[in-house]
């Protein structure tokens, strides 16, 4: 995809952007007299609890690991000349089924995912369980059945976790927490302030399915279709990626809470710079489509838990775009804008009209959420 120059601007969009930046430059501040949903969600009020409360409390210096807000924390085995590791955690909730998937896989993958999101390959896993009284055994069977299938594929050995069993009531059956380690692969270079102007920003397939999914299996409204999650391991991808592009590929993110509209604010914040997403190229099913139509939301704030967005040189997207296609579960793999370097911190999309506007991130979730 070429990169179109930007029409000029008009002095009310002028103002709007500059009021809009200069919201965004302020320090995230944690003043909420009480957790909601919405601080779970990926949108404003997650930023604000991490932002504002967790990284200033944990973080020990203004640069460090934490503060880089990366989906897994980079490490040093064996300090000079070791090995470059990262870690993780992740935790998933309800439902335990959903099409496409289970809580069990999800947990994996999850994890996984945010390990191949920082370059390193998945090597081990710990898992954690919180059980209710009253649970099945049946079901408990079941999910670490779906742990053990999920971890072969994968490619990553369950060394050990933790077993914990609370009153009747107080958990929705299971809640599943994962730790995760993966050696760093010496071809990546990725940060989350590493994009550049001029980058390419590839999605490494059709964008919303999981969110649909689990929609779709409460029956919240009547469409008569069926879609499966698309819950998987992202390392193959990102083995392909590197093995085309190298220190070309500048930055991952999958797209999970809050969708690809999230994690494009992310990042556009966290490199100070403006991204342009193309909206007729990003890749939308038509059961998807159909769904964010009845409920009046945008696709592109629709969680995944199986597709990734990368930012790569122009001069190796094309390489980078085949690489994905030629990966199974990523051969609908797209070009979806580019990176500019104004309005800084800003997502904008240019629409099927010829006209631009403002992709914010969202105060809450606008569809249940599992993880």
């Amino acid at each position: 995809m070429s990169e179109a120059p930007a029409p000029p601007r008009t002095s009310r969009e002028e103002r709007v952007l500059e009021i809009i930046e200069t919201a965004r430059a302020k320090r995230a501040r944690f003043r909420d007299a009480r957790i909601t949903l919405a601080h779970g969600a990926g949108g404003k009020a997650t930023q604000t609890l991490i932002e504002g409360l967790l990284v200033p409390a944990f973080a020990t210096t203004g640069d460090g690991v934490l503060a880089q807000l990366a989906d897994a924390g980079a490490i040093r085995a064996g300090g000079e000349g070791g090995i470059n590791l990262a870690m993780t955690s992740d935790s998933v909730v309800k439902p335990l089924l959903f099409p496409g998937g289970s809580i069990g896989e999800l947990a994996v993958n999850g994890t996984v995912n945010d390990l191949a999101m920082s370059g390193a390959r998945p090597q081990a896993l710990t898992v954690s369980m919180i059980l209710e009284e009253g649970l099945e055994s049946g079901v408990l069977k079941r999910e670490v059945e779906a742990i053990a299938r999920a971890a072969i594929a994968a490619g990553v050995e369950i060394v050990g976790g933790d077993t914990k069993v609370v009153e009747r009531g107080a958990a929705d059956q299971m809640y599943l927490c994962t730790t995760g380690i993966g050696v760093v692969d010496p071809r990546a270079r990725l940060s989350t302030d590493g994009i550049r102007p001029g980058d390419r920003v590839l999605v490494s397939g059709p964008i919303g399915e999981h969110g649909t999914a689990i929609m779709l299996a409460r029956n919240q409204f009547d469409l008569d279709a069926e879609i499966d999650s698309d819950t998987q391991s992202l390392w193959p991808a990102v083995d392909a990626l590197l093995d085309a592009t190298g220190e070309s590929l500048h930055c991952l993110r999958d797209a999970t809470r809050g969708g690809v509209a999230s994690v494009l604010n992310e990042l556009a914040r966290a490199s100070g710079v403006s991204i342009v997403v193309d909206e007729a190229n990003v890749p939308v099913s038509p059961i998807v489509a159909a769904a964010a139509e009845l409920l009046g939301i945008d696709p592109m704030y629709v969680a995944n838990e199986g597709r990734l967005v990368a930012f790569v040189a122009p001069e190796h997207a094309p390489a980078a775009l085949r690489a994905l296609q030629r990966t199974p579960g990523s051969e609908q793999a797209a070009e979806i804008g580019a990176v500019r370097a104004d309005p800084p911190g800003m997502v904008m999309v240019a629409t099927a009209f010829g006209g631009r506007r403002v992709m914010d991130q969202l105060v809450g979730d606008p569809l249940p959420r599992i993880c």
